[in-house]
This record gives C-alpha cells, sequence and structure tokens, in this order.
C-alpha cells in the first residue's frame, strides 16, 4: 500500500469506518490555487460544495475569499445565526415561507442576507407570504447565462427566464418598483464552462473547449450588456459568475466583481475530469474490507454513495487508494457491499480500507456526521458536518 493511504490508516487509525476525512494540507493547497486562479477577484465560497461549517469559516479566514452563496435561505439564516458569515446570498428562488417570515423580522439578518430572484412571479410570492408593507428585502437579479448559438438550440443549465439586457431591465424596474425590495446584485451562472470538463473519456475534449470558448466570448459581451441595462435602473453592490471550472474565463469579463467556487476546495473525482486544472482530492471516505470471494476481488461493507444528475458511471464514487482498484460494471457501489477489483485486492485482507473519492464535493457529507480532519498522518479534529449538526437543506 503507498504511503499516502498509510498516513490516512495512520491518522484514523483508532476509527472505525465507513469514515471521512479532509485532508488539511490538500484542502489548503486546493483554496490557495483558487485564489490563483481568480488573480484577484474575491472568490464567494458556494456552501453546497462544502457542507462543513468549520471548513467553510478555515476558507473564508483566507485571504481571497469572502462571502456565502447558499443553496437555500434556511441555510443562510442558520449559518448567520451561527456567525459563520454576514455576507451570504442565497443562489436560488425560495418558496420557503417560514424561512421568508423569520427574514422579514430579523433586522439585522435582512442586512446581511440576499434572495434570488428571476421573475415577478417570485417576487408576488415573497408580498402573498409576507404581506403588503414588508420589510425591505435584499435581491439579486439572475440571468440565464447558458449558450443559444442557434434558435432552439440551449447549451447550459435551465436557470433563469431572463435572458437579454431588455428583460433584465424591465425586471430590474419591476422590482426598484416594489417598496419591499432592494436590488443589489445580479448573476449568471455559466454551467456550460464552469460544470463541464474537457477530459471526459468519449467526449471530444477539442470540441468542448471550442464551445467554451465561444460560450465565454459571448457571455462576456451579453453579460456587460445586461449589467450596464441594470445599472440604468439601480447602483449595484455585486456582479457575481463563474464556478471552479470557469475562474479564468470569468475572472477575465470586466463585468464581473467576484466569482463563485467550492467544489475545487474539496477536488472531488469529477474534478479529475478537467485539463484546465487539477484540485488535490482533499475529502474521501473509507470502507472496510469485509469479504473476498475471489482472489482479486474484496467486498467492502456499504459505499453506495451516488451524486446527483444525469445517471451513469461518472455520478459513481471512485476507488482512490491503494490504486488499482475499480468497480465492478454489474454491481457498481451498493448500499450495503460495494465489491472492487485489481491487483491490489490481492494485498487487502478483512479489516484493511479501501479510500474512495465522491463524485462531487458537498454531497459526501449528506452521508457522514463527521469530518475527521487530518494532516502528515495525525488527526487534527474532528468536526461535524451538516448532517451531523442536525441540519438538512436538500
Amino acid at each position: 500500500m503507498n504511503s499516502e493511504a498509510a498516513l490516512y490508516d495512520l491518522a484514523t487509525r483508532d476509527l472505525d469506518p465507513p469514515l471521512a476525512i479532509v485532508d488539511l494540507d490538500a484542502f489548503d493547497a486546493n483554496a490557495d490555487d483558487l485564489v490563483r486562479r481568480a488573480a484577484g477577484t474575491p472568490i464567494r465560497i458556494a456552501s453546497k460544495s462544502v457542507r462543513c461549517r468549520a471548513l467553510l469559516e478555515r476558507a473564508l479566514a483566507k485571504p481571497g475569499f469572502a462571502g456565502l452563496l447558499c443553496y437555500t435561505l434556511a441555510e443562510a439564516l442558520w449559518l448567520f445565526e451561527q456567525g459563520t458569515s454576514d455576507d451570504l446570498v442565497v443562489a436560488y428562488p425560495t418558496a420557503d415561507r417560514a424561512a421568508l417570515r423569520a427574514l422579514a423580522t430579523d433586522d439585522t439578518a435582512r442586512q446581511a442576507i440576499t434572495l434570488m430572484i428571476d421573475s415577478t412571479e417570485q417576487l408576488d410570492f415573497v408580498d402573498a407570504v409576507l404581506g403588503a408593507g414588508h420589510s425591505k428585502l435584499r435581491v439579486c437579479l439572475e440571468f440565464d447565462a447558458s449558450w443559444r448559438p442557434v434558435p432552439g438550440v440551449h447549451v447550459g443549465t435551465r436557470r433563469s427566464p431572463v435572458f437579454t439586457p431588455r428583460q433584465a431591465a424591465k425586471l430590474a424596474a419591476e422590482i426598484e418598483r416594489r417598496r419591499g425590495f432592494r436590488l443589489v446584485g445580479v448573476m449568471g451562472y455559466e454551467g456550460q464552462i464552469a460544470g463541464l470538463p474537457d477530459g471526459d473519456p468519449g467526449v471530444p475534449g477539442a470540441v468542448v473547449r471550442w464551445m467554451q470558448r465561444r460560450s465565454a466570448a459571448e457571455l462576456a459581451s451579453r453579460r456587460a450588456a445586461v449589467v450596464a441595462a441594470v445599472r440604468t435602473v439601480t447602483e449595484l453592490e455585486f456582479v457575481n459568475g463563474g464556478g471552479t471550472g470557469s475562474l479564468e474565463s470569468t475572472r477575465a469579463d470586466s463585468s464581473v466583481t467576484e466569482i463563485a467556487a467550492g467544489s475545487g476546495l474539496l477536488g472531488p473525482a469529477l474534478f479529475s475530469r478537467y485539463r484546465r486544472f487539477s484540485p488535490r482530492p482533499a475529502a474521501l471516505f473509507a470502507l472496510p474490507v469485509v469479504r473476498r470471494p475471489a482472489r482479486r476481488t474484496v467486498t467492502l461493507s456499504a459505499g453506495g454513495y451516488v451524486a446527483s444528475g444525469q445517471a451513469g458511471a461518472s455520478r459513481l464514487p471512485t476507488p482512490y487508494l491503494p490504486r488499482g482498484l475499480r468497480l465492478l460494471a454489474v454491481e457498481g457501489a451498493g448500499e450495503v457491499q460495494t465489491p472492487v477489483t485489481g491487483r491490489a485486492a490481492r494485498h487487502l485482507r478483512v479489516g484493511d480500507r479501501v479510500w474512495f473519492r465522491h463524485a462531487k464535493a458537498g454531497e459526501l457529507a449528506e452521508h457522514f456526521p463527521h469530518y475527521h480532519l487530518v494532516s502528515g498522518g495525525r488527526l487534527v479534529r474532528t468536526v461535524p458536518t451538516y448532517r451531523g449538526e442536525g441540519r438538512f437543506f436538500g
């Protein structure tokens, strides 16, 4: 077994798997690399890609990081209450009535939390929940940053219905017209650049990179026009864009004032499929060997931690250490057992550990109540994930 696996085994020798760790040396190196790639543009951390307060606070303490991009209003309220951050943008529109009422009645939280809006229907919903004359809420306007090279073709995630500068200005004017809202930001997430690997097996990387260059050029022009149109209505505090996979192209857009990123801190398996950057695997989970059905195959307990998104092999966890193991195509990763095969399996015994990478970053925290923070073969600290604190925001 290689030295890296031996160090992780040593650090967690008194713990029983399944367990999850975060390698602090890798985490810190990844944070430094994100800051380098952002080249002076502040990074707003996407909390859903971390889902652990201790790690969010560790990153926020580093120069180059500022504020959180949360995935629900309830999460933003909780993180503000815990003192994790006083600058929180909710990345998705909310229909959480209880959370809206809590926000409306908390003067300090209203100054710290910004809601996401992309239609008048969402404004109507908030007004209906809170009633006429509710306290003024900070909002961010999200426009669709996808690429539409020809009519009927949509490359990117399905998010906002606002696509053109004219549509953005119209919605901005409606937000400003209503007494209960104050428009402070604009956001556009270019998923076709930030979230699409250019090194996937079976996918022509040159084609992906060509698409991303064309999309980035179109987006830079349109985003600048959207921001200019909105600024004819009101001044803005921030313009958010990007993701871990698009820091270079997003930072080059002069209309952007901050970049969102989070997955790059933990370096999940999907990020091995990018050629533009190589984060270190920081978040890993260990499963114990419990059976040997064949000489080159061992069976592990648990392991069915499959990522969200389009179903397929890319959403399965990846055996990482010891090197030379792979999942069985006919079984994959199972809820109660996960067989792995390969030359390295010959040297594994019952009770030994196999270390895996999850396909995505934050979703690993949904399966483990704690992260064991390790460094150089030493267990530094054990901290709760969101799950460990009894918090579920999915």
